[in-house]
């Protein structure tokens, strides 16, 4: 809840640097433009260039869709590369923008920060770490807490003003500011360490094999939901280190694994 309450992730910045991008005069704008185009590709999600090149391969988009690009796992030109001509047709009447619009396109005159943090909180908190907390906590018999959720903090910070959270170099800002000269230099301004684990470099060594065994399988090339050409092309990408389709192949892999459970 940290870093709902207190703008504490780099997609929020990115929106914020977008939105000042857009007020630049044109020429500045296409010089910009050019320059990211120029960098090279990486696969290390780490990597400062590719976090650049993926900000801007997305930076004209609508606020809506920018902020889509930066957050899923599939985005729209991948999808119409990947998903089948009749499973494209079955959901192109529906679209995530219906999920998020109603708190990022808002009609309550809240700013940008305000705005994503609103988004954040009513979407990304209850329907995807809240639950999976939950149920890891659950199953190991641990009844978790989330301080920062204490609706008495979530209120006062939410009628906070949003600079004192989020400022271009700064995330967290007034939260930092109450904890210096409690907690030591190093912590305070160490950079985010989050959950995640290398699934990534997993997908090219040790778990290969599931990868491969099972979104390579007939039986789920069959089902007709993606092109087999597709899968088989991202797979090999991946593993061959041409291109990082960690998320995606994570995404496919899981949504297989949940076919052979509780559908076949």
């Amino acid at each position: 809840g940290g870093d709902e309450l207190f703008a504490g992730y780099e997609r929020y910045q990115a929106m914020l640097g977008s939105e000042a991008y857009h007020k630049m005069p044109a020429v500045i704008r296409n010089a910009i433009s050019s320059f990211a185009g120029m960098l090279p590709d990486s696969i290390n999600p780490k990597n400062q260039m590719r976090k650049v090149k993926r900000l801007f391969n997305a930076i004209n988009l609508p606020k809506g869709e920018r902020y889509l690009r930066w957050i899923g796992m599939l985005n729209e030109p991948l999808k119409r590369e990947l998903y089948s001509d009749d499973f494209l047709r079955s959901v192109s009447a529906e679209s995530p923008l219906e999920f998020i619009n109603p708190f990022l396109n808002n009609d309550n005159n809240l700013l940008l920060t305000d705005a994503l943090l609103y988004t954040d909180t009513m979407t990304y908190l209850p329907n995807d770490l809240l639950v999976k907390v939950d149920i890891a906590s659950m199953a190991n018999s641990l009844e978790a807490r989330s301080p920062f959720l204490d609706h008495k903090l979530m209120e006062f910070t939410a009628r906070l003003p949003a600079n004192y959270k989020l400022r271009m170099f700064s995330k967290k800002h007034i939260l930092k500011k109450a904890v210096k000269g409690f907690i030591p230099r190093q912590i305070l301004n160490r950079k985010k360490m989050g959950f995640g684990v290398p699934v990534g470099r997993w997908f090219r060594n040790e778990l290969k094999g599931l990868l491969k065994d099972t979104l390579l399988s007939d039986k789920s090339l069959s089902r007709g939901y993606f092109k087999p050409d597709g899968v088989k092309l991202m797979v090999k990408q991946h593993v061959d280190q041409q291109k990082d389709y960690t998320f995606s192949l994570w995404t496919l892999l899981m949504l297989e694994l949940w076919h052979n459970r509780f559908i076949d």
